[in-house]
């Protein structure tokens, strides 16, 4: 079963928002270096917290996938598929 993220874990969608900030304040050109750095290291936590919640949720739906006749089954998600 997949892991729940820690309280201490932030949601993807205020990960992804804060993600945005640091962008923005690195392309923005006038932080010192050592906030650079901090700030390139903040976001670098935040993706992999991000992909760790992406990662979760993509099990979480191959476990409630469903055959046919109503029975779970372990299907990968696979976006790449030809309908």
């Amino acid at each position: 079963m997949a892991q729940k993220p820690d309280k201490n874990t932030k949601s993807l969608e205020s990960a992804m928002e804060r993600i945005s900030e640091i962008v923005a304040a690195m392309e923005e050109g006038s932080l010192p270096l050592e906030k650079l750095l901090d700030c390139y290291e903040e976001g670098l936590g935040l993706v992999k917290s991000c992909q760790e919640q992406l990662d979760a949720a993509e099990q979480r739906i191959q476990l409630i996938a469903r055959d046919a006749r109503g029975n779970p089954s372990l299907k990968p998600f696979d976006d790449d598929e030809e309908e």
